[in-house]
């Protein structure tokens, strides 16, 4: 870099300038850090090309000089980039503080290059882009973790959602009747969960009735109760009888306790007596077994 062409040029230009000009060299050594080497396992071109797009980001938010900028549009495909990749890291175990020392390890290799284009890689000038490029990557490395710990949030609520759903299922019992056991505490996600699974399987099974057994649920509030209440108004608008089981006489004197008006929700005492009544409903009769050997001497 002719340092007396770029005397007048403002120090985010010059680095701009440099990125451009060596930006095939800093891919080629980016490739083989960490953080590009550990994704791109299969061919070692696709990191280069993965480079290069980062160096075309940074030289587009130096050139138009905002490089503490995180909102930048230059960095909107290291987001892309990088985001993935810093996801990708942490799905195999990386934790954010690994892959903010790998992003900032991309630092040294380019700073190395730069000074390299001055005749006194520690003079006034050369440090005054180092500056500059310090800044810069300094940004990205705050781009790339911002993006790393969206990403790791997206994916817990995902789990969560999950684990919602496996703890929420929904079982047919018999033709036309299905239930679901509800187990643990029930708050507004859950509850929430648990309506929409019920409407889903009232349509998939055709069910005209369905029974919501609370037995695994340790205490009932007013908040249970007026979830359980809109479970029961959802059904009904979908055609299906809405039945609650399993009210413990511990639950039955807190819900009166509480003043809590459940005259419009059919209830029973435990699931077996909420599946006779659905059967029965339909013309099944429920009927004890006989003992085995009975009447006979």
């Amino acid at each position: 870099m002719p340092e007396q062409d770029t005397a007048h040029e403002p120090t985010e230009q010059q680095v701009a300038a440099f990125l451009e000009r060596r930006r095939e060299q800093i891919a080629q050594r980016w490739a083989d850090a960490a953080l590009f080497r550990t994704v791109f396992t299969v061919s070692r071109d696709e990191a280069v090309e993965a480079c290069k797009a980062v160096v075309d980001a940074l030289i587009d938010v130096s050139a138009v000089g905002r490089p503490e900028d995180v909102s930048a549009p230059g960095f909107d495909l290291v987001r892309e980039q990088l985001g993935g990749m810093a996801d990708s890291r942490a799905r195999t175990g990386s934790s954010p503080s690994q892959i903010s020392d790998e992003v900032a390890g991309l630092r040294a290799t380019v700073t190395e290059v730069l000074r390299a284009e001055y005749a006194d890689p520690f003079g006034a000038a050369a440090q005054e882009a180092v500056l500059e490029l310090t800044l810069l990557m300094g940004t990205l490395r705050l781009v790339v973790m911002e993006t790393t710990l969206s990403a790791g949030q997206e994916m817990i609520e995902r789990q969560q959602q999950q684990l919602l759903e496996v703890a929420t299922p929904v079982i047919k019992l018999w033709e036309g009747t299905v239930a679901v056991p509800l187990i643990g505490t029930l708050d507004s996600a859950r509850s929430q969960v648990v309506m929409e699974s019920l409407l889903d399987a009232i349509v998939a099974e055709r069910a005209r009735y369905a029974i919501l057994d609370i037995t695994g649920v340790p205490t009932v509030d007013s908040l249970v109760a007026q979830h359980l209440m809109k479970t029961v108004a959802a059904a009904r608008l979908m055609g299906a009888e809405c039945i609650v089981s399993g009210i413990r006489p511990a639950i039955a004197q807190t819900i009166v306790q509480l003043g809590i008006d459940l005259s419009s929700v059919l209830t029973r005492s435990s699931l077996s007596d909420a599946l006779a009544y659905a059967l029965g409903q339909q013309g099944i009769e429920v009927s004890p077994r006989p003992a085995t050997g009975a009447g006979l001497r």
